[in-house]
């Protein structure tokens, strides 16, 4: 997912939530869904983005605070998970900033990949 820092540095200094700065349009592009079923063993599964073809954040699902057993178990006694519904972890080290023309390409190792240029 993508974060406007901007935005988001905005509410800080209001002292309002975060969510605009993290819910706006085009902000979550998302390749193939695969069924659970077909993923394979993705807690450990490498995640990886290259900007321009340069690795910016290369990392394991399972260096994530809480496994994605824990997450899910955590979420859904607040909210009623349904089939299809999207989680969003964070990602690993190595945010960083992007701009108009920048090819982003990632994925998690056995779920595929997504490219997609900055418009």
């Amino acid at each position: 997912d993508m974060t406007r820092r901007d935005l988001q540095n905005d509410m800080k200094k209001q002292g309002r939530p975060w969510s605009i700065g993290k819910g706006f349009d085009h902000s979550a592009p998302i390749g193939p869904i695969t069924p659970a079923a077909q993923a394979g063993d993705v807690g450990k599964a490498g995640i990886w983005l290259q900007v321009n073809g340069v690795d910016r954040q290369r990392s394991n699902v399972a260096q994530l605070i809480w496994n994605i057993a824990e997450t899910i178990e955590h979420l859904s006694a607040a909210w009623e998970l349904q089939p299809g519904d999207l989680i969003y972890t964070g990602t690993p080290e190595g945010v960083g900033a992007v701009v108009t023309g920048d090819v982003l390409e990632g994925g998690v190792d056995g779920l595929g990949s997504i490219r997609l240029k900055l418009v």
